[in-house]
């Protein structure tokens, strides 16, 4: 069994970031990469900035350092997952942060488990994680709050794949190449979608062993008054404890995902029934 426990990174080196010329710098860099879906190269940060490519080195491995932008391998920037989770704090996410914060914590203490927050990232078919509370036990799921993970093979990615409509679910099977993590990962676009059939029929999206060995997760739907899809609550854990306690978890889970999206004015939509390709439809 596996522990997901985390420790804390030690801090990242401050030198390249002080003083008010250095700051002005930082948010050139932030700007320019909240305008570039590509993502943009260090030449081209400069060149927007201002500044040169030498001063700006030490300003991104700072921001690397700290969740706010990524380095692909082609050597382009983008903006990071803590700096898009505080993003969606600061705009439309806030307010589901705080409505969801009593029902997560109602969670962790009617089933022992953690309880996440997570919806769709606004740049990527990702889920990130936006709050967490953690179990109290020894051996228990841990993620970081910005932290992104894959649609296919996560509780809550899943979820979100099931409010797809058809037109984002052929683009996301056509730009997905999914990752076997383990020997339960569900890979295959026939898997996945008799998956998202079941999910949008009972309500529960529910992963076991798919990403992590002995890490399992089940995630409910929370609406808003469109019916369009506002977040999933998540619980997660250990596998041998999820699966003994999976009754009273998907009760605890089906209501307090109900009384959330009850609290946002929400309803649950309709489906229609299975397409040929992509699935189901929503009205």
């Amino acid at each position: 069994m596996n522990t997901y426990l985390r420790t804390r990174k030690s801090e990242p080196a401050t030198s390249g970031r002080a003083g008010p010329q250095s700051v002005g710098r930082v948010f050139s860099i932030l700007e320019s990469l909240a305008g570039a879906r590509g993502g943009s190269t260090l030449t081209e940060l400069a060149l927007k900035a201002h500044a040169p490519k030498t001063s700006l080195v030490g300003l991104l491995a700072g921001l690397a350092a700290e969740g706010c932008v990524e380095r692909d391998g082609d050597g382009r920037y983008r903006l990071g997952p803590r700096f898009l989770s505080l993003a969606m704090q600061a705009v439309s996410g806030r307010d589901t942060i705080e409505l969801a914060r009593p029902y997560l914590a109602g969670l962790v203490e009617a089933t022992g488990e953690t309880a996440v927050l997570g919806v769709l990232a606004p740049d990527a078919d990702l889920a990130i994680y936006l709050d967490r509370i953690e179990s109290a036990n020894p051996i228990r799921y841990a993620v970081t709050i910005g932290e992104r993970r894959e649609l296919h093979c996560t509780a809550i990615g899943k979820m979100l794949l099931a409010h797809f409509d058809d037109d984002h679910l052929a683009r996301y099977f056509k730009a997905a190449a999914p990752k076997r993590f383990t020997a339960s990962t569900v890979t295959s676009r026939a898997g996945l979608l008799a998956d998202i059939a079941a999910i949008r029929r009972d309500g529960l999206a529910r992963t076991r062993d798919e990403r992590v060995i002995g890490a399992s997760g089940i995630a409910a739907p929370v609406y808003a008054a469109d019916g369009s899809l506002v977040a999933a609550l998540l619980i997660a854990g250990p596998s041998e404890r999820m699966r003994a306690n999976a009754r009273r978890n998907e009760a605890v889970l089906r209501r307090a995902a109900a009384e959330c999206t009850a609290a946002h004015g929400g309803r649950r939509p309709d489906f229609d029934q299975p397409e040929k390709e992509t699935g189901r439809t929503r009205k």
